[in-house]
């Protein structure tokens, strides 16, 4: 896991999930970060990071994007910042592969590697510079997203941001960390295990009696959020910065 740098400035990378279809998330992410004092950059050339490709084994159309990528975000010493677990850990886990017999774009992926944050990660580490108030009141649950936890190793740093809002309750649910049944194109070619997983999530959010599931990743969330939304189930789903950066009219 990164070591925490004191950063004046930092940059972001918005997933396509939340660039396209979440927007709020980000957002919010931008008030969280300059709340804590930050300058933000956003570079508008920015695109995928390559992951539905790799994923789906289209790795010579997952190169081309990532090149990109690192065109764009790899020649800066400055932290960047996402919203999404998963396009963090394609970034530090998969492009060593991806440029396993490209020394110099390996080069520049030990670099970013080193620059790249998930955002809940990035927070706690400067937790003391956490200024904003979040107005939410209630009780929540976190859902684990896969990669966060299992392949960047977070769980508690979420977690413990939580617990600091005032009027916040964390409710643990059973089988946190159990996977929503999204996984990108699993959810397309499996369906019906997709959904038999989702159940099982929705029902343990249910069960704990929160009246909002939070994670990281929009991916989980808008898997999580179809079926709360098709069911008309009395549960807010959110991500960990809309959580912070709450406001009342919202």
């Amino acid at each position: 896991m990164n070591s925490p740098k004191k950063e004046k400035r930092v940059r972001l990378f918005i997933s396509c999930l939340v660039d396209n279809f979440f927007p709020e998330v980000g957002e919010a992410m931008l008030r969280v970060l300059s709340g804590m004092g930050l300058e933000i950059e956003f570079p508008q050339n920015q695109t995928c990071c390559g992951q539905p490709a790799f994923n789906s084994g289209h790795r010579e159309e997952a190169e081309k994007v990532a090149c990109h990528f690192l065109d764009v975000f790899g020649d800066s010493d400055e932290a960047i910042v996402c919203p999404s677990g998963s396009c963090v850990s394609m970034v530090k886990n998969y492009y060593t592969e991806l440029f396993r017999n490209d020394p110099e774009a390996l080069s520049r992926v030990e670099k970013i590697s080193s620059n790249i944050y998930e955002f809940s990660e990035f927070v706690f580490q400067r937790k003391e510079a956490l200024s904003l108030n979040s107005a939410y009141r209630g009780r929540v649950t976190f859902h684990d997203s896969c990669h966060a936890l299992r392949e960047l190793g977070i769980s508690s740093q979420p977690r413990e941001l939580i617990k600091s809002l005032n009027g916040v309750d964390l409710i643990e649910m059973e089988m946190a960390d159990a996977c929503c049944g999204f996984g990108g194109t699993f959810s397309i070619k499996y369906p019906e295990v997709s959904k038999s997983m989702l159940q099982e999530k929705t029902d343990s959010i249910l069960n704990s009696g929160a009246d909002a599931v939070v994670s990281t990743d929009m991916g989980c969330l808008m898997n999580i959020k179809g079926l709360v939304s098709r069911k008309k189930l009395p549960v807010k789903v959110l991500h960990l910065a809309e959580l912070i950066a709450f406001e009342d009219s919202k």
